[in-house]
Formats: C-alpha cells, structure tokens, sequence
C-alpha cells in the first residue's frame, strides 16, 4: 500500500478539531469547483459562438475556391473543365463572375456586388437552407437579393419593374469623355427579383444573384472568362490532395484557399478571444488556488502532533511532505472534476431547453466538446501540482521538534 496516499485520503476524510481549518477547507474546496465550472461554461460558450459566427460566412463559402492570383479574372478553357472533373475527391465545381455594381430602383439606389453563377452554385454552397422568401424562379431573367439590399432598395418581388444594375463600361479614360463619344459610360442590367435571402447584416447587404451567362454579357466578357470557381469535395476526401489536382489542371493563374484560408482574418480573432478568455479565467484560478497552499499550511500546523508521531515511528520528512503533497492534489483534482461536471450540467440544460436568450427565439449557442474537458482539467491539475508542492515544502526538521 502507498502510505503517503493512505494518510492524505484519511486527513481528506477526517474533519479537524478547529472549526476555522473545517471552514478553509471548505471554502477552498468549493472555489475550486466554481472556477473550474466556470472556466468550462466560458469554453464550451466560446466554442458555440465560433461555430456560430462560422455558419454564416460557410453558407458562401465552398470546401475549396479558386480565385485568379493577378487581376479580377481569368479563363476556363473547356480542357480544363474536363480536367477537374477527373480530379479523385472532387465532388462538384460552380463558375462564378461578380463585380460591383451600382444597384437602382425607382428614385432608391445603394452599391453592391452582382454575381453571376452557373447551375452548380446552390449545390456546392449552402446558400438554399438561407433563402428567406420567393424563390430562385429563373436566373436567366430574375436575381436573388439579400434582405438588406431589399430593405434598402424596396425592390417588390416579381413586380413588372425591373430593379436596374449598371456596372461602368471596360476601356480606357473618364466617363465624361465616353459620354461626348455619345454612348452610355456604363452598361445595363435590368432584373426582376424573385426571391431574397437572409444570413447576416452585412452579407445581406452585399449580394444580388443572377445567371452566370448574364453577368459576363454586362461585364462584356466572353464564356471562358470568370472571377472563381468553388469546389465541393466527396465526404473523407483531403483537401491538400484535391487541392494539388486542382494546381496541376489550372496552373499559377489561380490560388486555391481552404474554408478556413477564405476566412483567416474571422478565424484568428476568434481564436485570439478565447485565448484571452482563457488566460483570464486561468488567472482566476491561479488567484483562488492560492487558496489551496493556505489550507494545506493550516492543516500542516492542525496535524502538528501528528506528524510527530508519524516522524518518530520512521517515516521520512520526504514523505511526510508527500502526504500534504497528494493531499493538494487530491483535493485540486475532485474539486475540477466536480466543477467540470457541474459545468456540462449547466451546458447540457442550455442544448436542451435554450434557457439564455440572445433574442427571443434565438438561444445562446453553446457547444459541449471533449477538448474543453481536457483543457478544464489539466489546467487545474498543473496548477494543483504547483500550489501542493508550494505548500507542502513547508515540512522540514524544523516544524517537526517545535
């Protein structure tokens, strides 16, 4: 039998003679359990809110895009369409072209992107599950607008006024001389809008989807020219596998980005406020677990006589001070466990009935993840580890013969 462990689970058990120890006990015991709790709830809410603030850039953006490395366009040669649909993993490409536009309706007008897609697009996005009223109708005369540029706009849905998109004219000098050459400095676009979406403010002030053949007569682009390409992969596929078929097909005329690459800047500050939500609440705990090295110092002098005893039957300062050491850490380690425990609790109830609110009918999203646990309970323990072995090295020789 392990001695030092025996005692530490005896002096765990047993309730001291002073009232004031049982009371430092206790409340040490009980910060322990709040902080780990509360360390666990702020993780697991943080990851809820990433997966959250994801959702809305992943309804636009593929498993891989394609964007030309120079300039706003590049070509698609028939060649190459049959080239990527041989690559192994890829399951589906949708053509893209957008280019600001200067959106008008009746006296109302507002700036915005127009985005031409082909047939593929709403199967590789998820832009479908966000269609908020009407529908797609067909996109070779009607758009797609985002709420915002409706709320702007008041474009009426399927009304027999179109809403005008113009986009300037390619060339060279300024509007004025193209004006005196007697034409329009700009191109024309008139579409009836059937359908509009809903994700979040800004997106839906960003979009109006149409037809990709549509957009490359307005941009007077030819059939091959185009701003992008997403591509969707099979289930299990690699993305660095599918990505390198992909450079072989088109070359150094593309980039090809990742989910988490078209979205680096949403990611890093994500990333960068839970690691400082993290540290703070570390920094938390590293206060209250002060609290442990008091407690196993009163109970050092509360179990005085005893360690005597212990000494003079023969057992070493070494393992006296491992007794108080394990001691610590017990009690660091049941009052984490308790905490994290208390925490999925409180995380679970949240899945289950949405007790807090951000609106009405929008529950607080959280996310319970093993990692958390791990984190949660780890950081206690290497804080436990440090705050036990600060207060047992408080045995010597010394404390003993008083």
């Amino acid at each position: 039998m392990n001695f030092p462990l025996y005692i530490a689970k005896r002096y765990l058990r047993s309730k001291s003679s002073q009232n004031a120890v049982n009371i430092i006990n206790f409340i040490t015991f009980l910060v322990i359990v709040i902080g780990s709790a509360a360390l666990f709830v702020v993780l697991s809410a943080f990851a809820g809110l990433k997966t959250f603030s994801l959702s809305f850039s992943n309804t636009f953006d593929p498993d891989l895009k394609a964007s030309p490395t120079t300039g706003k366009h590049f070509t698609l040669s028939p060649k190459e369409e049959g080239a990527l649909q041989k690559i192994p993993g890829l399951a589906q490409y949708a053509k893209e072209l957008e280019e600001r536009a200067y959106l008008t309706y009746k006296e109302k007008s507002t700036i915005a992107y127009i985005k031409g897609i082909d047939e593929n697009y709403r199967s590789v996005t998820g832009l479908d599950s966000n269609l908020y009223a009407g529908n797609w109708g067909n996109l070779e005369q009607n758009g797609v607008i985002g709420m915002g540029i409706f709320n702007l706009l008041g474009v009426p849905m399927n009304n027999r006024t179109p809403m005008e998109v113009l986009v300037p004219k390619p060339g060279k000098g300024s509007f004025s001389q193209q004006g005196l050459m007697g034409s329009k400095p700009y191109n024309e676009l008139p579409l009836v809008v059937s359908g509009m979406y809903a994700v979040e403010d800004n997106l839906d002030k960003k979009y109006v989807f149409t037809h990709l053949p549509l957009v490359q007569a307005l941009l007077q682009k030819d059939s091959t020219e185009i701003s992008g390409i997403n591509f969707k992969l099979e289930d299990g596929a690699s993305d660095e596998e599918v990505r390198t078929g992909i450079n072989q097909v088109l070359g150094d005329k593309v980039s090809i980005l990742t989910r988490r690459e078209q979205n680096s800047t949403l990611y890093r500050m994500l990333n960068t406020e839970n690691l400082a939500t993290y540290l703070i609440f570390t920094l938390v705990l590293i206060i209250a677990l002060f609290n442990v090295v008091g407690a196993i110092i009163m109970m050092i002098l509360d179990k005085q006589q005893n360690s005597k005893t212990l000494f003079s039957l023969g057992t070493t300062i070494k393992e006296l001070r491992r007794i108080y050491f394990i001691q610590g850490l017990l009690v660091t380690s049941f009052g984490g466990l308790i905490g994290v425990l208390l925490g999925s609790l409180l995380i679970a109830s949240q899945l289950l009935f949405g007790w807090v609110k951000i609106t009405p009918t929008l529950a607080y999203p959280v996310e319970y993840n093993p990692i958390n646990v791990l984190i949660v309970m780890g950081t206690i323990l290497v804080l436990g580890i440090i705050s036990s072995k600060i207060a047992s090295s408080r045995i010597n020789k010394r404390l003993i013969a008083i």
